[in-house]
């Protein structure tokens, strides 16, 4: 575990929708892991810290949800250089007024971007661990997996003007820009992984369906109705419900669990996502270290049943997905807490090297072509909505 600060940490969300902004800047401390046996301390060190009256704001990887499972483990990867974790430890957060989220000169805008874009696997890379894939389905290994392949590409500017320029582009409510030490952290997510409010009930929305955007608002409603009407996207998105209200049962009072919203479409500038709500009270003196291992990592982004799903995508996708799908967010020590799902997410990495991924959820009848082409169109946040190369 590393408490080292890196030149200016800081860890920035906002809300493009509201117009809304928390900035944590001077932390007091930050908790970096970078190997499987500081994960549990590192969480039970966080919430200590919470529960003093500190915030807490920052990441957690995808792979720091294995220490969870006995049999997931053993599949840690120490010794990355993005860590398993990297939340800092705050006393508040400044809003809108702070310098990290006022606008930049037009001319720093102007010089970022995001080129050079080029999915890491070739369709028939793709079809070869979709058909491996989808052995596991016909054997009834799981009914439903995430697979997800890394995106390389270049970036210039600086990493506060892509935040801005592609916030411009397609506003989120989860957005995020952090560094706390390793790779700068940019995250576009749509998708709300926890919400705890000041009562102690929590919601979760998990997304699963996608489809692109028609170019008049009559073909946006033709499609909106399709998939509303498509079976294959209502039991995929069922299935993560049904995993979701089984995982937040095991932290909530009996009685208080349901489902306020479901097959819920929300529309962003490149595509339309089916989204359901899941809602319950929060057992007494629930913590972060508890609501992770009840819900870590969500199981939109993993598939069902959840810990088979990860055991095999770990060794179809053959390289951690690091911050990717993992989970961004902050806590209140009041009790709040807000954290995304890292997807639509970028690794700015030095020399301009960028890293991000892309998924989508497969079942027994999904086909490899179109879910390859389902992950181009999600990889086009990135780079306005370009075509990515393959």
């Amino acid at each position: 575990m590393s408490t080292s600060l890196p030149q200016r940490p800081y860890a920035l969300f906002r809300n493009d929708r509201k117009g809304s902004c928390l900035v944590f800047d001077q932390p007091l401390q930050i908790i970096r892991v970078h190997e499987a046996a500081g994960i549990l301390p590192a969480l039970q060190q966080l919430e200590e810290a919470r529960r003093a009256g500190h915030w807490l704001a920052g990441y957690i990887s995808y792979e720091a949800g294995y220490v969870f499972e006995e049999k997931l483990k053993p599949l840690i990867e120490d010794g990355r250089e993005t860590p398993l974790i990297a939340m800092g430890v705050f006393a508040a957060p400044a809003g809108m007024e702070h310098e990290l989220a006022r606008p930049v000169a037009k001319t720093e805008l102007q010089a970022a971007s995001i080129d050079d874009a080029r999915v890491s696997w070739s369709f028939e890379e793709y079809r070869s661990r979709f058909e491996r894939l989808h052995e596991h389905l016909r054997r009834g290994d799981c009914y439903q997996a995430n697979l997800t392949m890394p995106v390389e590409a270049r970036y210039s500017g600086t990493p506060q003007a892509l935040f801005q320029s592609l916030a411009a582009r397609q506003p989120v409510s989860y957005s995020a820009l952090i560094e706390l030490g390793g790779p700068v952290i940019l995250s576009r997510s749509p998708e709300l992984f926890f919400r705890v409010d000041e009562h102690g009930w929590l919601e979760t929305h998990p997304m699963k369906g996608t489809a692109p955007r028609g170019q008049t608002p009559e073909e946006d409603a033709a499609i909106i109705a399709a998939m509303l009407a498509d079976e294959k996207t209502q039991a995929e998105n069922r299935m993560i419900v049904d995993l979701l209200r089984n995982d937040v049962s095991l932290i909530s009072e009996v009685g208080s669990l349901c489902v306020p919203k479901l097959f819920h479409i929300e529309t962003y500038a490149s595509l339309h996502q089916m989204v359901s709500h899941v809602r319950a009270k929060l057992l007494p003196n629930i913590g972060l270290p508890e609501i992770l291992a009840a819900l870590f990592p969500c199981g939109s982004i993993t598939g069902a049943p959840k810990m088979w799903a990860m055991q095999i995508l770990e060794r179809l996708e053959a390289a951690p997905r690091d911050v990717y799908c993992g989970a961004i967010g902050y806590c209140d020590p009041a009790g709040p807490m807000n954290f995304s799902v890292a997807i639509r997410t970028l690794s700015l990495f030095s020399a301009g090297k960028a890293i991000f991924n892309v998924g989508g959820g497969i079942v027994f009848d999904s086909k490899a072509e179109a879910e390859y082409e389902e992950c181009l169109l999600k990889a086009r946040f990135a780079v306005n909505n370009q075509p990515i190369s393959r």
